[in-house]
């Protein structure tokens, strides 16, 4: 039996042009990525960091170039700063994605409290005062928007080295669910739990090829991540290929680790 649908074809939904996106922490690693891959499908995009980049972000053909401004995203001021220049430029902000953050390890016994401050201010409530600044166009605009957060597995368990870090991805998972139940169903607010993924701080954390292979092979995917795993994923979620999608986490890790303790025993498949 054939069916026919009544609904005329879609347009692409991966086609951003006349869209605005913000990326914050564009200028390197995961963020350039993601900057990138929106320019890519059309948009248009500010992204933001404490440093200017050492080229400008621009989409894989060089045919489209993200708007830049030199902030640190724990000063509200300054995010009022890059909400205010999306503002101006496009005349509404579709897509914020919370990408900065980040954590050099460091032994909990012994951090000091100014530096858990700084790591919760980074990676939790900077993103909550950046959803605050875009909610008041968000929410008025034709369209509504879409908040994406980038949290992390270190979130979901423990975090050993990393204590602020891990409790602040929590946290940032936690104010997702909450800001998608305050704010639909004009904003949607989604996380994407990041796994193990291969940046160019990798081998501070696993350590030469040698042990990221090993890693690697912990995974049922067989691999590290790449950044783009994590930028398309968050082009399918901003799109209306999601338009069902908010107040939950995406995990995109690759299958996440197997369980230890099976592997101490000799169960083969752990």
């Amino acid at each position: 039996m054939r069916y026919v649908s009544a609904q005329p074809p879609l347009a692409n939904p991966l086609d951003f042009t006349g869209r605005s996106v913000v990326v914050t922490g564009g200028s390197r690693g995961l963020g350039r990525v993601l900057a990138t891959r929106f320019l890519d499908a059309g948009a248009e995009v500010i992204t933001c960091a404490r440093n200017f980049p050492d080229k400008p972000v621009t989409s894989t053909d060089g045919s489209n170039e993200a708007g830049f401004v030199a902030a640190d995203v724990r000063d509200p001021e300054q995010v009022r700063t890059v909400v205010n220049m999306a503002i101006d430029q496009y005349g509404r902000i579709d897509v914020l994605v919370n990408n900065a953050g980040g954590a050099p390890l460091a032994d909990s016994a012994d951090v000091s409290p100014r530096f858990n401050e700084k790591i919760i201010a980074l990676n939790l409530t900077a993103p909550l005062t950046f959803c605050q600044g875009v909610y008041p166009t968000m929410s008025a605009q034709d369209g509504g928007g879409v908040i994406i957060n980038i949290s992390s597995v270190s979130g979901t368990r423990p975090n050993p080295r990393g204590v602020a870090y891990g409790a602040a991805k929590a946290g940032l998972e936690n104010m997702t669910r909450t800001l998608a139940h305050e704010w639909g169903p004009d904003i949607r607010v989604v996380a994407v739990t990041v796994g193990m993924i291969i940046t160019d701080v990798a081998h501070d954390f696993y350590g030469d090829r040698d042990r990221q292979a090993r890693v690697a092979a912990n995974l049922p995917a067989g691999r590290l991540g790449q950044p783009a795993d994590v930028s398309d994923m968050c082009l399918v979620l901003a799109s209306p290929l999601a338009k069902w999608v908010t107040g939950t986490c995406v995990e995109v890790h690759g299958g996440g680790e197997g369980p230890a303790y099976l592997k101490t025993v000799g169960v083969d498949g752990a």
